[in-house]
C-alpha cells in the first residue's frame, strides 16, 4: 500500500508542479488586469499547498511518524503567515516573488525531511528567523536614502570580511569559505555578494569615466582575488560575472565586457596551473568515470541519480540520493531529479528562471540608474548561482560547490537569498511609486494644458465677437 501511495504521489506532484510553473510564466503576459493577475497568484498558492500536502502524505506513509504531520502543519502556518504579512504590510508587493520564494522553501523542506530530519528542523528554524529579519527590508529600501552614498564602506566591509575568512576560516573540501562565530558556522561571502552589488551600483550609477571604471575594477578584482586565494571558485565566478554584467550595462561599452571575459579566461588558465584543487575539479568534470574511486565519485553519483530518476522519478524514499557526498548542499538538484523526476527538476529550474526574469523586469522598468543596477546585479547573482549549481550537478560545467538558492541546506545561503528577494520586493514597490508619481505629473500637466487651451479659445471667441 505504501509503494502505491508513493507511486501515485510522484505523478501527482509532477502534474501539479507543471501547472504551477505554467502559472509563473502566465503572470508575465502583457495587458493583464489586476484581477486576472491576482487570480494567477491565488491558483499558485493553491497548487503550492497541494504539492506540499501530497509530499508529506507520502513521507508519512513511508515513515509512519506522526512527527512528520506536525512538522507539515508548522510549515503550512509559516508559509501562510509569510504571504499574509507581505500582503498586509506591502500591499503592492510582487505576488510572483513571494509565491516562488515560499514554493522553493517548501521544496527544500520536503527534500531535507527525506534526507535528514535534523537538518530539516535547522533549516526551518533559520527560515523563520530569516523571514523576521527580512520583512523590514522592503520598507528600508524605500525610506533609507544614504545607501548610494557609502561605496567605500561597502568595499571595506567586503574586502575585510573576505580577508578574515582567508586568514582564519575553516577549510572544507579544499576551500576556505566559512568561519565560526560563537560556535555557529557562517559563510560571509554569501552576504558580501549583496554588499558587492551595492558597491558597484554606487560607483557607476552617476559617472562611468575611465578613472572611475579603473578604481571600481581594482576594488572588484580585490574581492575576486581573495576568493580565488581562498579557493572559493564558485564565489569568485559569481562576483566576477556580476561585475562584468553591471559594468557593461552601466557603460554600454562592449570593449569592457569582452576585455573582462578575456581576462577571466587567462585567469582560469593560471588558476588551473597554480592550484591542485582546480585541476581536481576539472579532471572530475572531463571524465568522472575514469576517476570514480576518488575525484570523480561525487559527480558520477550525481549523474547516476539523475539517470536513475528518469522523467517521473523513483518516488520519495525510493532512490539513493544519500550516496552523493554533501547532497544536501551541493547536489540537491540531483536528489530531486532522482526521486521526483526529470520533469519535476526541469520545472524547478523554470521556476528559478521566472524569478530571474522578475529581477530583470524590475531592473528594466526602474527610472533611477542606481536602483536599476541594484536589481540587475542581484538578478545576476541569483541567476548565475542557479546556473553554477545545476551546471555542476549535470556535468555541464565543473562543480563549484555552490548551493541551490532557497532549496539546498545552508543557513548563510538561505538568509542571504531571502535578503535578495526582500530587496527585490522593495525595488518592485519603489518602481510602482515611480510610476504613480509620473502618472500624477502627466495628469497635472494635461490639466494645465487643457486650462490654457480653454483660455485661448475664450480669447479667440472674444476677438471674433468684437
Amino acid at each position: 500500500m505504501t509503494d502505491l501511495i508513493v507511486e501515485i504521489s510522484k505523478y501527482l506532484m509532477t502534474f501539479l508542479f507543471a501547472l504551477y510553473t505554467y502559472e509563473c510564466f502566465s503572470s508575465f503576459r502583457g495587458k493583464l488586469s489586476d484581477e486576472k493577475r491576482q487570480g494567477i497568484f491565488r491558483r499558485q498558492m493553491f497548487l503550492m499547498y497541494l504539492i506540499h500536502l501530497d509530499a508529506y502524505l507520502a513521507i508519512y506513509a513511508v515513515t509512519d511518524d506522526i512527527e512528520m504531520i506536525l512538522f507539515y502543519i508548522i510549515q503550512v502556518a509559516f508559509v501562510a503567515i509569510t504571504i499574509s504579512c507581505y500582503r498586509l504590510i506591502y500591499g503592492r508587493s510582487s505576488g510572483l516573488l513571494v509565491n516562488n520564494m515560499c514554493m522553493l522553501l517548501l521544496l527544500g523542506f520536503i527534500m531535507l525531511t527525506r534526507l535528514s530530519i535534523d537538518k530539516a528542523y535547522k533549516q526551518f528554524g533559520i527560515a523563520v528567523g530569516s523571514m523576521v529579519i527580512t520583512l523590514v527590508i522592503p520598507i528600508l529600501i524605500q525610506k533609507v536614502k544614504f545607501l548610494r552614498r557609502v561605496p567605500w564602506l561597502y568595499a571595506a566591509i567586503g574586502i575585510l570580511g573576505l580577508a578574515v575568512v582567508f586568514a582564519l576560516g575553516a577549510t572544507s573540501s579544499g576551500a576556505k569559505i566559512s568561519i565560526a562565530v560563537f560556535g555557529i558556522s557562517i559563510q560571509p561571502s554569501e552576504f558580501i555578494k549583496i554588499l558587492f552589488v551595492f558597491f558597484i551600483a554606487c560607483m557607476l550609477y552617476e559617472k562611468t569615466d575611465f578613472k572611475r571604471v579603473c578604481i571600481t575594477t581594482v576594488l572588484a578584482a580585490a574581492h575576486v582575488l581573495i576568493l580565488v586565494l581562498s579557493r572559493d571558485l564558485g564565489g569568485a565566478l559569481i562576483f566576477f560575472i556580476t561585475y562584468l554584467v553591471m559594468l557593461y550595462v552601466a557603460t554600454r561599452k562592449l570593449f569592457y565586457f569582452a576585455g573582462g571575459i578575456l581576462a577571466g579566461c587567462i585567469a582560469a588558465v593560471v588558476a588551473y596551473n597554480l592550484f591542485a584543487h582546480v585541476r581536481v575539479r576539472v579532471l572530475a568534470w572531463q571524465d568522472p568515470l575514469s576517476v570514480i574511486e576518488n575525484e570523480g565519485y561525487q559527480i558520477s553519483q550525481s549523474l547516476f541519480a539523475i539517470g536513475t530518476g528518469g522523467w517521473f522519478g523513483m518516488g520519495l524514499y525510493q532512490g539513493m540520493p544519500e550516496k552523493i557526498p554533501v547532497v544536501e548542499q551541493d547536489f540537491m538538484f540531483s536528489a530531486i531529479a532522482e526521486e521526483l523526476g526529470g520533469i519535476f527538476a526541469m520545472c524547478l529550474l523554470m521556476v528559478c528562471v521566472s524569478c530571474f526574469l522578475m529581477f530583470f523586469n524590475v531592473a528594466m522598468q526602474m527610472k533611477e540608474q542606481f536602483y536599476k543596477l541594484i536589481a540587475l546585479g542581484l538578478g545576476t547573482v541569483y541567476g548565475f548561482q542557479v546556473f553554477l549549481t545545476v551546471g555542476g550537478a549535470t556535468k555541464f560545467i565543473p562543480s563549484t560547490g555552490v548551493t541551490l538558492p532557497l532549496v539546498s541546506y545552508g543557513g548563510s545561503s538561505l538568509l542571504a537569498t531571502m535578503i535578495v528577494f526582500a530587496i527585490a520586493q522593495g525595488l518592485y514597490i519603489l518602481r510602482q511609486d515611480e510610476g504613480n508619481l509620473n502618472e500624477k505629473k502627466d495628469g497635472t500637466k494635461r490639466r494645465r494644458t487643457g486650462t490654457k487651451r480653454r483660455k485661448t479659445g475664450f480669447d479667440e471667441e472674444v476677438e471674433d465677437f468684437s
